[in-house]
């Protein structure tokens, strides 16, 4: 099989490609028959397959190393050619969506498609083809900001993902020092990051209304594909978290300040220690770390092991953390190939484990549904992907001691803690988002007032008291590259971590029963929305009460009942 490096990338001309899309859409009008429609139909997704397997390998490449000055170059030409293409897809969407061929499509093809194309036309009007660019330009400036990090540290200097380890270091004073370099950095750039996502957000603010909604977060919902569930659905998990979850989330770093013996609440540096005797870390080196992880795919099924063999053969993963490599750590498809691509940076943390069994849960999704057509219905939408991501987390356990060794009872205890504790985090994210583009004409420093707002009420186990630079004074969310990059992607996490909470419930009762579930899930792709692929899976809704308040009362029992002797 041809590998990742060897892959060619080439320009296309922008201009042949609108007129490509142009005539194609000519075509479909012009078709007698359902035949030459559906050729037509198979024709575009090809093309469309090709054009994104050249601006995925321009933007992999790029986020590898944002100093080559040719993918750099690339990758602004996309930044500038997307948003223009769009106008053309549109066209080609609206000759779909009005052809007299429609219901033989979703005989054949289903017609989630047709859900999508109306949803697609709600997004974008030629109108706001200069905001989008510039919404592309502001983006990739945040990303180069964030991987052009040179943080002293002890002698040394380090990017903001090689700080990792030292901020989860055991001696305390350490601890706290590195996360005070680490703020001082985001404090010593504060007035760009501001001015960055200020303009992101009157930017957006400006498009929403240009669109004829009344702002950007209508805009926002579209532009995320929610296609079975409304802001008002947020807003009800958003109050079952407040109720249920933020409770079990404060008991658990209760516990952990005592266990610390550090006073509750915590700072930043403090809570980021689990145990005394430091963090669970994984064993070996990196490509220990990857030969563990071919071990528990080859033993978790026969579909797993074919692909992640396919993916170290293929070169199709960058992990090691590097200067000038953006930060994150992100899946994505090239389609030419048929190949998913992981992209990550280790640093040493049990996060560089989580990268081997998250991110390889979205590729192994895209590896099993890299035949199906359209093109759109090899991904799901963004919630329902990070089920499969954030399930095969969990269906890792059995084999936890290849990764971790001496340090598995720390992980098992860690990662579910984790879990749990996360989502009230990432509410907050969701909450904090709706209030920006409610209120975008707020300053910079009424943002982080808002910040500090919510963390009392979502994360009052965080001391929030100026101690630390930057994290202390509520301007922690400028590191959440999602806030930047991708407006209201983030709920979508806290939705999927209470579904793979039902995986990781029922793998405590069998490991068969959560595997069948968990590929009843996946084997559907994206022909589904998200609330139909796991009512076919037989998996409770995360928009049902009873759902959080189960998981989270069978979590809080595991938790409660796990043996720590020994474990300080």
């Amino acid at each position: 099989m041809i590998t990742f490096p060897e892959m060619p990338y080439e320009r296309p001309d922008a201009e042949q490609l609108k007129e490509q899309w142009k005539s194609l859409t000519e075509r479909l009008k012009a078709a007698a028959t359902y035949e030459e429609a559906k050729a037509v139909f198979l024709e575009k997704d090809q093309m469309e397959r090709h054009v994104d397997t050249m601006g995925t390998l321009a933007s992999v490449r790029h986020s590898i190393d944002t100093r080559d000055t040719f993918y750099d170059e690339e990758n602004n030409f996309w930044n500038q050619t997307w948003p223009e293409l769009q106008e053309y897809d549109q066209a080609w969407t609206a000759a779909m969506l009005a052809s007299p061929f429609r219901a033989d499509f979703a005989a054949e093809y289903g017609d989630l498609m047709f859900v999508k194309a109306e949803m697609d036309l709600k997004t974008f009007s030629p109108d706001i083809i200069p905001e989008l660019q510039q919404e592309n330009d502001l983006r990739n400036e945040y990303q180069k900001l964030i991987a052009s990090a040179q943080i002293p540290f002890e002698g040394g200097v380090y990017t903001i993902s090689q700080m990792s380890p030292f901020k989860t270091d055991a001696d305390d004073a350490r601890r706290l020092a590195a996360w005070k370099a680490e703020g001082q950095w985001y404090k010593d750039h504060q007035d760009k990051l501001d001015e960055i996502y200020d303009k992101l957000t009157k930017l957006r603010d400006g498009m929403g209304r240009k669109m004829g909604y009344e702002g950007f977060t209508q805009l926002g919902y579209y532009r995320m594909g929610r296609n079975c569930y409304t802001k008002e659905d947020v807003e009800k998990f958003r109050a079952a978290v407040r109720t249920y979850l933020v409770p079990v989330a404060d008991s658990i770093y209760r516990a952990h300040a005592k266990r610390l013996g550090k006073e509750y609440p915590m700072s930043y540096a403090d809570y980021a220690l689990e145990f005394r005797s430091g963090n669970p870390r994984p064993q070996g080196t990196a490509d220990d770390i990857l030969a563990a992880g071919k071990k528990f795919y080859d033993e978790l099924s026969p579909e797993t092991s074919a692909f992640f063999r396919m993916m170290l053969e293929g070169k199709l993963m960058d992990v090691l953390s590097t200067e000038g490599k953006e930060g994150g750590g992100y899946c994505t498809g090239i389609m030419d190939y048929g190949v998913p691509f992981i992209f990550a940076n280790f640093n040493g943390t049990q996060h560089d484990v989580e990268v081997v069994t998250h991110e390889a849960g979205h590729a192994f999704a895209a590896y099993m549904n890299r035949d199906r057509v359209p093109m759109g219905y090899i991904w799901p939408s963004m919630e329902s992907c990070e089920v499969h991501s954030m399930s095969m987390e969990f269906l890792a356990w059995p084999w936890a001691e290849n990764f971790f060794g001496d340090d598995t009872r720390k992980f098992l205890y860690s990662h579910l803690a984790g879990a749990l504790t996360f989502i009230p985090y990432g509410t907050m994210v969701d909450h904090f988002q709706h209030l920006v583009y409610e209120n975008p004409g707020w300053t910079p420093r009424e943002r982080h007032n808002a910040w500090k707002e919510l963390s009392a009420i979502y994360t009052p186990w965080a001391r929030l008291d100026g101690d630390i630079p930057f994290y202390g004074d509520g301007e922690a969310w400028q590191r959440q590259s999602h806030i930047y990059a991708s407006p209201f992607y983030y709920i979508d996490y806290c939705l999927a971590q209470t579904v793979s909470l039902e995986i990781w419930a029922m793998l405590q009762e069998s490991r068969e029963k959560a595997w069948k579930h968990y590929m009843a899930y996946t084997r559907q792709g994206g022909s589904r929305t998200f609330t139909e692929l796991l009512a076919n899976a037989g998996l409770v809704s995360p928009f049902d009460e009873e759902c959080l308040k189960t998981v989270c009362s069978t979590a809080k029992n595991w938790l409660e009942n796990y043996d720590m002797t020994g474990i300080e």
